[in-house]
């Protein structure tokens, strides 16, 4: 394995010298070494101009430092791969470049002649800084693609399975080929052994998504930089009312409603999705009570000498990450006592609802709704929640969707335990169509798009429930 790859410090680590201290700084971790030996400094140095392998890095710290220190640099340089430190190229073709701590090539051993050679189903190509990466959400490193002829053996190995005779043909030295296969495996973009059943059962989308929203990546360069928020304008802390059709909404009396309330443990044995109603819809004051319990605005507030100039802030019924608050709730009305159907935006901070657009725009919201919670009842109510993306993302660009899903998550929480204090009847949705509601709602769906559905309505009268 050592002679396959040539071995080169990872683009962001640097090295200095200042008299007999060497200094070796990543973006996130510093490692110093004081008096280094001359072999060890050479070997160090080459790693950061040139290309070379562990057998000829070690040869220079052996010539210079002896033996003995050849063999304990193996185990240092071992320790700086695991770090994430160290690239490996195959070149003229590609370089693997770690993107996880505790990185390791896996050396494989098969029959180069009989072996088929497949890429993985993880695998995917993408275009970064003008180069193509390789890339998939099992293996720690992304690689490089330095020629075209590396992309032509990737497409090839993306068709079919080839040994490696018949994938080189007369595209590249024999090889060059083998050491470029040998990077696809050590890197997990081939496999060759069987998926487990574990792994099978992942979905390629899933599973990026997963590791892209749990990982740190080493080479993410924006989180050595210090956040600032400067798009106030496009993204305020509270959105702007869309429209001057303006419907005032019931305050309730939270004093009361502390005395006379179900407890938190009655709420939460009590809660279930319901999609029956009762014939007498909901009315708008148990709307507008339903609105201020979940969502509204409590408080404005700014933070002193905030460095990351993030402006004003908001506190609400539910938590949020770095209380920016980017979920906005769109209540689409069907059926509601004192209030005229259609597709309304509710104002969290005046405790509004405004109208944009009349019910026959909206009924195929209403439909998919109904289709998607097993054609049950009509909905009532049906709150689509969107997401204004740029509340979030220049924050926590690496794990921003995630943090979104874990949003909904909370306010539905919220949803069904006001709504079974309320006696109402809730459900979650788990399907909704983004593009199609950002069309009627008029909006930019790469800055503001829906993430989640959830439907309301009157709770149906039974013995169990009477009114």
């Amino acid at each position: 394995m050592s002679d396959y790859f040539t071995l080169s410090f990872r683009p962001d680590i640097y090295l200095t010298l200042e008299g007999d201290r060497l200094t070796l700084q990543s973006p996130s971790e510093c490692l110093t070494l004081e008096h280094p030996k001359p072999g060890l400094r050479s070997a160090l140095e080459q790693l950061l101009h040139s290309a070379l392998t562990t057998t000829q890095l070690t040869a220079l710290v052996v010539e210079t430092d002896g033996i003995e220190d050849g063999l304990s640099f193996e185990a240092e340089l071992q320790k700086l791969i695991s770090l994430g430190w160290i690239s490996h190229s195959v070149l003229p073709l590609a370089t693997a470049i770690p993107i996880a701590e505790n990185y390791q090539l896996i050396s494989a051993v098969f029959d180069w002649q009989q072996q088929p050679l497949t890429l993985s189903r993880f695998a995917f190509l993408h275009q970064e800084n003008q180069q193509f990466v390789l890339e998939s959400p099992i293996s720690k490193a992304k690689i490089i693609l330095l020629d075209w002829r590396a992309t032509a053996l990737i497409a090839k190995l993306a068709q079919s399975s080839f040994t490696l005779k018949n994938l080189v043909e007369t595209l590249i030295d024999e090889e060059i080929a083998e050491s470029f296969v040998q990077l696809l495996i050590a890197t997990q973009m081939i496999p060759l052994e069987p998926e487990s059943k574990a792994l099978a059962q992942w979905e390629f989308h899933n599973l990026l998504f997963h590791r892209q929203t749990r990982s740190e990546r080493l080479d993410d360069l924006r989180k050595s930089k210090v956040p600032r928020f400067e798009d106030h304008e496009r993204s305020p802390v509270v959105k702007p009312p869309m429209s001057n059709q303006v419907i005032a909404l019931e305050k309730p009396d939270l004093v009361t409603l502390a005395k006379t309330d179900c407890s938190l443990t009655q709420a939460i044995e009590a809660r279930q999705s319901i999609r029956e109603y009762d014939r007498q819809p909901i009315t708008l004051n148990q709307l507008g009570e339903f609105l201020y319990r979940c969502a509204r605005v409590k408080e404005v507030y700014s933070q002193e000498n905030n460095p990351l100039n993030m402006g004003e802030f908001t506190k609400r019924p539910y938590p949020c990450g770095g209380g920016l608050y980017e979920l906005e709730i769109y209540p689409v009305i069907n059926q509601c006592q004192g209030l005229n159907s259609g597709l309304y935006h509710y104002q969290p901070l005046s405790h509004t609802l405004h109208l944009i657009a009349d019910l026959h725009e909206v009924e195929v919201l209403i439909y998919d709704a109904w289709k998607a919670t097993g054609q049950q009842d009509i909905p009532q109510v049906l709150f689509i929640v969107t997401a204004r993306f740029g509340r979030l993302f220049w924050k926590y660009y690496a794990i921003g969707y995630g943090l979104i899903l874990k949003h909904i998550g909370v306010l539905y929480q919220t949803f069904y335990l006001v709504a079974t204090a309320m006696k109402l009847a809730p459900s979650a949705i788990g399907a909704g169509n983004s593009e199609q509601f950002s069309k009627i709602a008029n909006l930019n769906e790469y800055e503001e798009a829906s993430v989640g559905e959830f439907s309301l309505g009157s709770l149906k009268q039974t013995n169990d429930n009477p009114s």
